[in-house]
């Protein structure tokens, strides 16, 4: 629940988009990563991994008996009155479905299909603002599981994340959430707790930002100035200047950016990620366009020493460690 099990996650395969579309059984999900070596010792290192959710929807079954589906249904949507949400089968006319989309240049498309016995226990619910927020008051009324369990589960393990939460502080208020990103679709759900709000945010487009909104929302009820987010506008730069930040830069000891020259673009890959393009603002400043997120190179002495990472509503320096 942690995502420091260490076990490969099947969606990091480069052969899962193209399978992504058939249907298959629990079984046959387990048997695509179930005999290759951990890619670290358990509890180590963090990385996303849907692979260990799968496996929690498995145990799920197995200790109760029960499809996923069915003890979801019964053990939490409909005690909590979430009418509105359920397993995302494709065969099921659901009224008001909404359809995800790609944006394609300065067009939609409609976003690759993807079979929900893939997903499964990692992500194939769906839902509405409406019943997220009656998630928020079973949470707040501590009906799920008891106060203990509950505790264990919003407290921190590797860095910033708990037992499926993100754990942290905005403005000064605590929060716990999480966002989430499928075929089509992404979503932001976050809690703070301290002050009893809740904000929930689904949007049916990708790539989109839907923390920032989650943010920004937060932001108008604690009184917080909210300025309207603004396009990026790509920058004629020189190329050669992107030899300067070739490297590794380090964000804590297990995750790092290494950031390389591909021609005439500049790479960026996370630990356990694929490779992302970033595009110039300035000659110091870039974006990314999957996701919304900045980075800025830091120069001392003519040396460029580390990056300032902006994403989520945080800044994060990660130093260079590697040239």
């Amino acid at each position: 629940m942690t995502h420091t099990s260490g076990i490969p996650s099947y969606t990091d395969d480069p052969s899962y988009e193209k399978s992504m579309t058939k249907p298959e059984t629990v079984e046959s999900m387990i048997a695509r990563f179930k005999d290759k070596p951990l890619e670290f010792e358990p509890g180590s290192k963090f990385h996303y991994d849907n692979s260990g959710y799968f496996l929690l929807g498995a145990i799920i079954e197995r200790v109760s008996g029960k499809s996923y589906e069915a003890f979801l249904k019964e053990s939490i949507f409909e005690p909590f009155g979430m009418t509105d949400t359920g397993y995302d089968r494709h065969a099921t006319v659901l009224s008001k479905r909404a359809s995800g989309y790609d944006r394609r240049g300065d067009g939609l498309v409609n976003a690759p299909y993807l079979d929900m016995h893939q997903p499964y226990a990692a992500g194939s619910l769906y839902s509405t603002v409406g019943d997220l927020f009656k998630w928020d008051r079973a949470l707040k009324g501590g009906k799920p599981i008891s106060k203990k369990a509950m505790t264990a589960m919003f407290t921190p393990f590797k860095g910033h994340y708990a037992y499926g939460w993100l754990v942290g502080d905005h403005n000064g208020h605590k929060q716990v959430g999480h966002g989430g990103r499928i075929n089509g679709f992404a979503t932001h759900f976050q809690r703070y707790p301290e002050d009893d709000v809740c904000v929930a945010v689904l949007c049916n487009v990708v790539p989109a930002n839907p923390g920032k909104v989650s943010r920004a929302l937060a932001g108008i009820v604690f009184g917080a100035t909210v300025s309207l987010p603004k396009a990026h506008v790509v920058a004629k730069v020189d190329p050669k200047i992107y030899d300067a930040y070739v490297g590794k830069y380090e964000l804590s000891p297990t995750f790092a950016i290494t950031v390389t020259r591909e021609g005439d673009r500049l790479i960026t890959q996370a630990t356990g990620q694929g490779k992302i393009e970033i595009f110039p603002e300035s000659e110091t400043d870039f974006f990314l366009k999957v996701i919304d997120a900045q980075i800025t190179f830091v120069q001392e002495d003519d040396k460029v020493t580390h990056m300032i990472l902006r994403q989520n509503g945080r800044d994060r320096k990660a130093k260079r460690v590697q040239e």
